[in-house]
């Protein structure tokens, strides 16, 4: 599905800046020009199991901006604990008996902060920029992810309430480059800035409006779209009209590998059943094959999921679809954490045998697969995928 790119260019600089998104009336949702409104999907069976809100930690500026009034209006039922920052809540963050709670925390429990630094980092794979998040954590629990490492004992979806300067930052940011010189693995055409790096958009959307925010920003940047990956199919995305400026990445792994390792996310058959949905509501569809978890039958599992892709996803899905492989990396530390509420993963997570150190890009050093072992691993998948799904471009694999 082709989707113009939007109005043309406007010397006087608006288009790019948050004057694009119209006047905002008074009270209306910060960066969006729209009076808030309820929800349905805010209150769907799936928001309350997946995030039944008894407990608020709240920097003070955070709870008193538009952004958190609302989201501690949507959980009156809960209580409001003020703390000093976001990053280091006694109790919560330092407390090793948190582990025992490890998935309860996830949903019971939000902290509302500022982001205090706006950088966009250039990435190159997956993007090519790296956004300023607007969330921290996820109230889903997979066991791989990454984004705990650094936070302790607990992981509860932090929301970040400055949405203005975000989108202040971003339109700065969009205006600065101009127009993308020449095509590349991330887009052809267009500056692709991922805005869930450290979070789940589809989820942060149960909560507020930094997402909706988001995507109605980058409708009106016709040289830049957003991306995100997702594990969690939200239908309340599909009314946001993102005219084609916003790409979604469902994550998808072997049915079996995500029942034990993906744990609160949407079955892998709903995320794939998802995608004509979306792509006919103005997203990009891509997909990312990630984790890729080198266990014994890895190869068959993955073989199924592939001829599964190929048997249900209509030819307009196929026609613009691409893809991401994304070997698993591990961390120590998160192993001692898993350990402590899931030791079942790591029978599979876990492999000294085949596993390395590795400096990351962000500078932690966590664990992959041996040099070796991972290219061997590589190669087999990008060849299942020329076998079972020819159409399935593969962007980049590491």
């Amino acid at each position: 599905m082709h989707h113009p790119a939007g109005p043309p260019d406007d010397d006087s600089g608006t288009l790019f800046g948050l004057d694009a998104l119209g006047p905002r009336p008074a009270g209306a949702s910060p960066g969006t020009g729209r009076p808030p409104r309820a929800e349905p999907h805010l209150d769907s069976a799936a928001a309350r199991r997946l995030l039944p809100v008894r407990e608020i930690f709240a920097e003070p500026a955070a709870a008193a901006s538009p952004r958190g009034r609302q989201i501690i209006a949507r959980h009156p039922g809960a209580r409001v604990t003020p703390v000093r920052s976001h990053w280091n809540i006694p109790g919560l963050h330092g407390n090793e008996g948190s582990v025992e709670r490890w998935v309860r925390i996830k949903g019971e429990t939000l902290v509302l902060g500022e982001k205090k630094t706006l950088a966009t980092r250039p990435n190159g794979r997956s993007a090519d920029w790296i956004a300023p998040g607007t969330s921290n954590g996820c109230a889903m629990a997979c066991a791989y992810c990454y984004v705990p490492r650094r936070k302790g004992y607990a992981n509860p979806v932090t929301v970040f309430t400055n949405i203005d300067r975000i989108l202040a930052h971003l339109a700065r940011h969009v205006a600065g480059q101009g127009r993308k010189p020449e095509p590349n693995q991330c887009d052809p055409e267009a500056w692709v800035y991922d805005i869930g790096e450290n979070g789940d958009c589809s989820v942060d959307a149960l909560i507020c409006d930094n997402t909706a925010d988001l995507v109605h920003a980058f409708r009106q940047w016709p040289t830049a779209k957003a991306s995100f990956a997702t594990k969690f199919v939200n239908p309340g995305l599909l009314a946001l009209d993102p005219r084609g400026r916003t790409r979604v990445r469902f994550s998808v792994m072997p049915p079996d590998d995500s029942r034990l390792l993906d744990v609160r996310t949407s079955p892998v058959a709903e995320r794939v059943a998802a995608a004509a949905d979306f792509l006919d509501a103005g997203y990009e569809v891509h997909f990312n094959l990630s984790p890729v978890v080198v266990r014994p039958g890895w190869e068959g599992a993955w073989a199924e999921l592939l001829d599964h892709l190929d048997d249900v996803l209509p030819p307009r899905v196929k026609r613009q679809a691409a893809a991401e492989v994304i070997m698993l990396t591990h961390n120590r530390e998160l192993h001692e954490v898993n350990l402590g509420w899931h030791p079942r993963a790591e029978d599979v997570l876990w492999r000294p045998e085949l596993q390395q150190a590795k400096r990351s890009q962000n500078g932690a050093l966590n664990v992959r697969y041996r040099d070796g072992a991972k290219g061997e691993a590589v190669r087999t998948l990008r060849s299942l995928v020329e076998a079972r799904a020819p159409w399935l471009r593969v962007r980049y694999a590491f």
